[in-house]
């Protein structure tokens, strides 16, 4: 894929900062649309192939439009960028974002890191990842039953459940995290709301709902898709 086609969504607040970043990818060849908050982040990123995001941001912070980000456009990368060093914050922003890079930076290495992600998107885009019966096609948000080579339909909750699990391929993920990250909200226990969506996905992505092989639930934590 050429550079000039390939659109970058820049947030960053600091003007210093934002000038050279900007600056160095745009004479590396990319696109970039530079913002200095998320509040129109959502709308920006619909042309967008990767967002850079700083976390401290004026009003909405980083890991707020991030993972509006990831809620509106599943499949679109994230790179999240931070002067924050904690592993704390660093497992926050890997909740949804795609990569985390730690300021300061030198540019090389952001512009290393874009590709590698750009590459794993490109891959994601053409290749579908094949789960038992079904093929799923990442960016396209498509997924089809290979046993009977119908599509099938998600709900916009349903599909960003099933693709924060991808991202967490093998990886076992807490009733708290998934729902934060696809609700954006606190999580209460007791709160039936995530097990409802999980219950509609299997029926309609397992073989045999009852006995499922694709969601595990992992008893007392939360739910994994494995490989």
């Amino acid at each position: 894929m050429s550079k000039l086609n390939i659109n970058l969504l820049y947030i960053e607040d600091d003007r210093e900062i934002g000038e050279w970043v900007s600056r160095d990818l745009k004479e590396r060849g990319y696109n970039v649309t530079w913002l200095t908050s998320g509040e129109t982040a959502v709308e920006q990123a619909a042309s967008s192939s990767l967002v850079i995001l700083d976390v401290m941001l004026p009003g909405l912070d980083g890991f707020t439009v991030g993972q509006r980000l990831k809620r509106q456009y599943p499949s679109l990368p994230v790179l999240m960028l931070s002067a924050r060093t904690s592993i704390d914050d660093k497992l926050q922003g890997l909740e949804f974002g795609d990569d985390y890079l730690t300021k300061p930076f030198h540019p090389d290495e952001l512009a290393a890191r874009l590709e590698v992600l750009l590459r794993r998107h490109g891959a994601a885009s053409a290749e579908p990842l094949q789960l038992r019966h079904l093929l799923v096609y990442e960016k396209e948000n498509r997924i089809i039953n290979q046993s009977s080579g119908e599509e099938i339909m998600l709900t916009g909750k349903q599909f960003h459940i099933f693709q924060y699990l991808l991202r967490h391929l093998g990886q076992i993920m807490t009733k708290e995290q998934i729902y934060e990250a696809v609700w954006g909200e606190p999580y209460f226990d007791g709160d039936k709301t995530l097990m409802v969506h999980i219950r509609h996905l299997r029926e309609k992505l397992e073989q045999d709902p009852a006995a499922p092989e694709i969601i595990e639930t992992i008893r007392g934590i939360g739910y994994r898709v494995r490989s």
